[in-house]
């Protein structure tokens, strides 16, 4: 499958960094900008080129038969949104019972331009004592990677703002939907 991903990124014209969290069984990933469909394909592929199999939270609502049965397959996690904070301790929970988890998360929430970005991928990170691995998708070079490890400091707005200051340095499918 590598073989196969590298393949369709060369006929793209895309290329993939070749560093990645070696050695990290769990994590949270940060993907940004975030602002086509497309990014989820892009990122899917490069998960399959480094052998990473990433898993990202999803509303229950959509694992209706057929598709939740495909949502599965890549990866899709159920969850119930409707509860309060349930959200983090479930993915908590996650951490705690899997030997390996990457889990994935698009922090915009949306691939419009949003300047509040959702902040559970960093508290669930938090108390799940894992590290928070940030990548990229940069359609402008048609490159794609892992920018590499983020260490929370416990001040979130700050941190958020670490992140973002970070992801600026890309550009999106859309950049004006993405990151300022």
């Amino acid at each position: 499958m590598k073989k196969i991903a590298q393949f369709l990124f060369w006929l793209r014209g895309w290329k993939i960094a070749k560093n990645y969290p070696k050695g990290v069984s769990k994590c949270v990933i940060v993907v940004g900008p975030h602002t086509s469909n497309w990014d989820f394909v892009y990122g899917k592929l490069a998960f399959i080129y480094y052998g990473i199999k990433g898993k990202f939270l999803i509303k229950k609502e959509a694992f209706f038969f057929p598709f939740g049965y495909l949502l599965k397959a890549m990866g899709g996690v159920p969850v119930n949104r409707k509860q309060r904070g349930n959200i983090t301790d479930t993915a908590v929970n996650f951490f705690k019972e899997e030997q390996e988890l990457y889990l994935v998360f698009t922090p915009e929430g949306t691939r419009s331009y949003n300047p509040n970005w959702k902040k559970g991928f960093y508290y669930i990170a938090k108390k799940a004592n894992v590290p928070i691995y940030i990548c990229y998708m940069d359609y402008e070079r048609k490159i794609g990677g892992f920018h590499g490890e983020f260490i929370p400091t416990g001040d979130v707005d700050k941190d958020i703002q670490s992140i973002k200051d970070i992801l600026s340095q890309y550009k999106g499918k859309f950049p004006e939907k993405g990151i300022y």
